[in-house]
């Protein structure tokens, strides 16, 4: 079997791959083992998957699962090639998210694939973005969101509202503080789930349950934001502007203006004139 992996970004217990597949029908298909927990957001292409947990035909839309150390076998019977957004996590990573989510009370995968359903269709949108433009941060972000939106759905959560406790919304307050101060530099969900004395899934579950968006957009936005006034109230240059708020080059600056405020930076300065 012919693969192309191409890591896009890891951390403790997470990796994440663009993973391309050019096999054909010709060719023989053979047994491998999963070295992690697995799950494989299909983007292109369809394929046989054969596991521990059953047999299942993926297509663009779908999750693949795979166990730790457990068996399986791709095969492309009836069209050559795919490509997917492949997350793994250590058995640990799957754990620490299991015991966030509520309801949930294993963190094995128990069928090989989920079919495209709502509920998935923005994280796998998200991952193929990914693909091309994300930052570790937003990865790791998508990382977590992965794991426990399948978690969930496996064990029928999917339709249970998140209970906000006066504790929960206190240690995301001190979260805001931090990023309200900081936000100029790198600010891992790791080191904001620590100042908010959490596990970084509850944290980042939480944290968009008080917020409404993820820690990640709330950072981006808050750099956005703060450029756009200072664009409109100094003569400052773009470039320094856009290094100030937080951004490594110019042109990841001028990217997400332009997603947000909907204009170029320089077009949004020439209105205030």
């Amino acid at each position: 079997m012919s693969l192309n992996h191409r890591l896009l970004a890891c951390g403790p217990g997470w990796r994440i791959a663009d993973v391309i597949c050019t096999s054909g029908p010709r060719e023989r298909s053979f047994e491998e083992q999963h070295s992690s927990a697995c799950i494989a957001a299909v983007t292109e292409g369809t394929f046989q998957y054969r596991g521990t947990q059953g047999t299942a035909v993926l297509a663009p839309g779908a999750l693949l699962l795979g166990n730790h150390r457990h068996c399986f076998v791709c095969g492309h019977e009836h069209s050559a090639g795919d490509r997917c957004v492949s997350f793994h996590f250590t058995p640990e990573f799957i754990e620490s998210v299991a015991a966030s989510v509520p309801g949930v009370r294993r963190f094995d995968f128990t069928v090989p694939s989920l079919p495209p359903v709502p509920e998935l269709l923005p994280i796998i949108a998200a991952a193929e973005v990914a693909r091309h433009d994300a930052d570790n941060t937003e990865l790791e972000e998508l990382a977590l969101r992965v794991a426990g939106t399948v978690l969930m759905l496996l064990a029928g959560a999917r339709n249970r509202g998140q209970t906000l406790r006066p504790r929960d919304e206190r240690r995301i307050a001190a979260a805001l503080r931090q990023i309200e101060m900081q936000a100029h530099r790198p600010l891992s969900l790791i080191e904001l789930a620590r100042t908010a004395a959490m596990s970084p899934y509850h944290f980042l579950r939480t944290f968009r349950g008080v917020v409404g968006t993820t820690p990640h957009q709330f950072i981006l936005h808050t750099r956005i934001r703060r450029a756009a006034v200072r664009l409109r109230r100094t003569r400052d240059s773009i470039s320094a502007i856009a290094f100030d708020a937080g951004f490594n080059d110019l042109s990841t600056f001028n990217r997400y203006f332009r997603r947000i405020m909907m204009q170029s930076p320089g077009a949004y300065r020439g209105q205030a004139r």
